[in-house]
Parts: C-alpha cells; structure tokens; sequence
C-alpha cells in the first residue's frame, strides 16, 4: 500500500501543508487534533472532558477513513493548555483506551493554538494482520 493522505476538508489543512492523517503501509499517523467541529466551532469551551471526548471521536473517524480503529492506536500524545484538567482527560484517555493501553505522553504546554483550547492530541496506530 502506498502512501494515503486523510483529510477532513479543513480550510488550515491546505493553507498549513498537512493532513489530518497519514497512512504509510500498516501505520497512521494522526495529526494533532483539536476539538474543532467544522472550519471553526469549538466543542467543550471550558470542559477538558468534553474536548478530550470529542478529540478521540475525531481521531477515531481519521483512523477508520485510514482503514484503522482505535483498537490498533499504539501511541498517544496529549497537550493541555494551562487551564486544563489532566485528571478528566486522564480519565476520559482511559475510559476509550482502557483495553487498549497505548503509550502516553501528556503534557501541560505554555498555550495550545487558539484561547479556547484545552486540549490537543495525536496518535499513532499500527494496522497488523493485513497484507501491504
């Protein structure tokens, strides 16, 4: 399999030179993700819960779109505006993840793009048991 670039339409995709996701063989890569629903509504303002939900859920669609599922996520990075609540972010990682249990990284980080920001994450998945 060659190299598939996943897009989610954005209008920064195409002004940053990025993909939401990139499939190379049996590994994605997933960009790091917001919770920005569309060109530009922010999900969960003031909730880190929500915005992780809503993130995972994004990721999860770039995956599936990369013929992936959370279930082949074999690491995670997660950033947090200085306002956020690791502990609901922990907590929501681990309620999608629980079976799973990639490796994490999760970081406080001075400021995310944008004031309304909590959270931004990106993966990394492993598609085993295919022919390339």
């Amino acid at each position: 399999m060659g190299r598939q670039n996943i897009s989610s339409g954005t209008d920064y995709e195409r002004i940053a030179g990025y993909s939401r996701a990139v499939r190379l063989g049996n590994v994605v890569h997933v960009s790091g993700t917001t919770a920005t629903e569309g060109a530009d509504k922010i999900i969960g303002i003031g909730d880190s819960a929500a915005q992780t939900d809503f993130i995972i859920r994004k990721i999860e669609a770039a995956l599936r779109e990369a013929g992936a599922s959370l279930n082949d996520v074999v690491r995670t990075r997660i950033y947090l505006a200085p306002d956020a609540d690791w502990e609901a972010v922990a907590r929501v990682h681990g309620r999608h993840f629980d079976e799973i249990r990639p490796a994490n990284t999760l970081v406080y980080a001075q400021a995310l793009v944008g004031a309304d920001y909590l959270v931004e994450m990106e993966a990394e998945a492993l598609v085993v048991g295919e022919k390339e």
